[in-house]
């Protein structure tokens, strides 16, 4: 897409109107974060579930224009992820796929962590992407596995509009530096702490059209 060009959203995809006049259609990919979750040291981390002000958060994802173009609703098999989804195909009126490598980055060696010490392994996480830490997945490992379980569920999918992709912080990252070329590097984290952020990319070129932006600011 280039720069001097006009995207409108329209029905169920982004119509782009070039400089001439031109209009072309051309389908999206929404990659939307989990937001806030239930913390709980004793429930397995991927069995955690949203929490009141995340299922908040995800309802304000109707004030979107964009949600009507969704025709297709992916998530991981972790709880938070698949609470979120479910707020989404309710909005949506569809189903939702779930994909077990759209998951976070595997921390079973280490389970639960309190929140200083989880930040400072997240940090070597990213910092050393070909190595594990405490047994953690690598960051490099991980990225593989989310760019193939997007680009297998893009291949995939049947329907004719945008696709909603509701996942997790930290691949959702490993992607985005996939999608943009930038090297691993947490600065391209999602912001904020409690998650709830979404970008969005071409589906067929995977251009990214715009990075993070929380998912409860309308603009």
């Amino acid at each position: 897409m280039q720069s001097n060009e006009i995207v409108i959203f329209y029905k169920s995809d982004m119509v782009i109107i070039s400089p001439a006049g031109k209009e072309y259609h051309m389908r999206v990919v929404y990659f939307i974060t989990h937001p806030e979750v239930m913390v709980d040291a004793h429930t397995p981390v991927p069995d955690w579930s949203l929490s009141a002000r995340g299922l908040e958060r995800m309802q304000l994802l109707q004030n979107h224009a964009w949600v009507s173009e969704v025709t297709s609703i992916y998530s991981s098999t972790e709880k938070k992820a698949i609470d979120g989804a479910e707020v989404l195909a309710e909005l949506c009126a569809l189903r939702i796929q779930k994909v077990a490598e759209l998951g976070e980055n595997d921390r079973s060696s280490t389970g639960y962590l309190p929140a200083e010490e989880f930040e400072l392994i997240a940090d070597k996480f990213f910092a050393d992407p070909i190595n594990s830490v405490r047994g953690w997945e690598t960051a490099e490992a991980a990225q593989t596995r989310i760019v193939k379980a997007v680009d297998k569920l893009i291949d995939a999918d049947g329907s004719n509009g945008a696709i909603a992709i509701v996942s997790h912080g930290a691949v959702g990252a490993l992607l985005l530096c996939h999608l943009a070329g930038y090297p691993i590097d947490r600065k391209y984290d999602q912001p904020g702490a409690g998650g709830g952020n979404f970008y969005v990319f071409e589906l067929e070129s995977k251009e990214l059209l715009h990075e993070w932006k929380p998912i409860d600011v309308i603009k």
